[in-house]
Parts: C-alpha cells; structure tokens; sequence
C-alpha cells in the first residue's frame, strides 16, 4: 500500500474509533446509531441523480454487504449493552484483519509472503490483546468476548463484498454512494418501527452532533476504506484500518478517563510492528 493510502486510511481509522465512542456513550444507542448511518444515506440520496450507477455487476454485492452490515449494526449495538468500549471495540476489530486477508486470499488470490502474514498476525493479536486488561475485582464475562468475535466475522465478511463489488462496479464513487444509500434502510425502517415514539424527540435533540458530525465521520471513514479496497491489497487496508483500535485507546484515556497499563502499551506497540512489517514487505 502506497503512503498516500495508507495515510487515507489511518485519517479513516481515527474517524471510525470516534463515532463508535459517539455510539457507546449515546443515550439510546440504537437511536443514535441509526442517526448515524442514516446522515450518511440521507447525504448519497442527495447527489444519486447526478451520477451513474454502478456497473451490474456489483450490484449482488451491494445488497449482500446491506445484509451484512445490517447484522453487523444490530450486534453492535446489542454488544454495548454488554461491554465496554475498550473490550468489545478491540476484539471485533481484531480478528478482522486475519478473516480478511483468508477471504482475499481464496476468493481474489491475493496471497501475502510470509513477512505479511507475520505482520498481519502480529498486528491482529496486538489488537485482540487489548481485550485482556480488565479492572480488578472484575468477573470475566464472556458474552461481550462472543459478541466481539462474531462482529469481526460479519466485518470481514462485508469488508470483502464491498471489495470485490466496487472493483467490479467500474465506478467507485457511484458503487460507495449507492453502498451509503442502501445499507442504512433497514435500520432506519427497523428504528421507525420499533422507536417510533422516540424517534422524531431524539433525531430534534441530537441531528447536530450525532447525525451531522457523527454521520460525516462515519460516512467519510467508510468512503476512504471502499476507495482504498478498489486500488489496495483487502488484507492491508483492513489491517491499516483496525488501527482504529489505538484511537479508541486513546479516546478512552483523554476522554473516557479510562486507564492505560502496560499491557495495552504492549499492545499498542505489536500493532504498530505488525503495520511496519505489512508495509515493508508488502
């Protein structure tokens, strides 16, 4: 992956980690997220008419990415009813990167060198290894492990439709619109139904800093990564991206007032190594 990827998809990573912590700390997190994601439909719908649409193609993927992303969103959301923040974000993220350069590499032959699996592995476990740090007097709970687990598998599952479909599209700008536009349906007509009464209350008290701010980051976050998929090794941006995991370390330090022990320095640095090694004998 050239810099000027790389350096797009880290600016991705930062925004992604912010709007999951706008996420977490919302007053009702279903809510928030669907003003979330739907911002970023409600802005493609806006410019839709003008562009074409991507190439058939794609289109199976567009949909089977909209189903994905519609289970991975309901699990998130059920995930931080459970967890923190700093458990379930490293361990959905974590296992992503692995799940993915399998996918690109038995799907689209993308296979990596020995030096890049290293990297990759690295990197991958760097990031899991923020789960294991818990409060002392704590139980373990294993439920917000789970859920993390089966968000990574539906992240890397939708990171390689959206791959492969806007390779295919032969317009990418056009196949991330269409991909804004359709993924958050189902969870705004899955909010109007189920938080009716609250719903129009919530979007008046918060359309600024959830829908405008929060939906910009989450949009341009996911714009930078589809783009980035079109041009760059699935395995690398993937990999890049889930450094997300040290942003959201450090939102939860400056502004969470969460703890930072050595165990996650540790981790920090192993994810960094991995990126390093990634790069360098990529």
């Amino acid at each position: 992956m050239s810099l000027g990827f790389a350096a797009l998809v880290l600016l991705a990573a930062i925004l992604h980690a912010i709007w999951n912590a706008i996420v977490k700390t919302g007053e009702d997190r279903m809510l928030t997220l669907t003003l979330v994601i739907g911002a970023g439909s409600v802005m493609a719908a806006m410019v839709l008419p003008f562009i074409e649409p991507p190439a058939p193609e794609s289109w199976p993927y567009l949909l089977l990415s909209t189903a994905l992303h519609t289970a991975y969103y309901f699990l998130l959301i059920r995930a931080y009813h459970y967890g923190d923040l700093s458990l379930i974000y490293p361990v959905s993220r974590g296992g992503a990167p692995l799940l993915v350069a399998l996918g690109a590499a038995t799907f689209f032959s993308e296979v990596p060198t020995s030096m890049e699996l290293g990297g990759l592995v690295l990197a991958s476990l760097g990031i899991a290894t923020f789960a294991l740090e818990r409060k002392k007097g704590e139980k373990w709970d294993y439920r917000p492990f789970l859920y993390g687990l089966a968000i990574a598998a539906f992240v890397s599952a939708y990171t390689l439709a959206d791959g492969i479909g806007v390779r295919l599209s032969g317009n990418p700008l056009s196949f991330i619109l269409w991909l804004f536009f359709v993924y958050a349906l189902p969870l705004v007509f899955s909010s109007l139904i189920f938080k009716r009464r609250e719903f129009i209350p919530y979007l008046r008290m918060h359309w600024w800093r959830t829908g405008v701010i929060g939906g910009g980051m989450c949009a341009t976050a996911y714009a930078l990564v589809v783009w980035a998929l079109m041009y760059a090794p699935m395995a690398h941006v993937s990999a890049m991206r889930e450094t997300s995991v040290v942003f959201a370390a450090l939102i939860g330090i400056f502004g969470l007032g969460e703890s930072f022990g050595p165990r996650r320095i540790i981790a920090a640095s192993m994810v960094t190594a991995g990126l390093i090694l990634m790069q360098l004998f990529g």
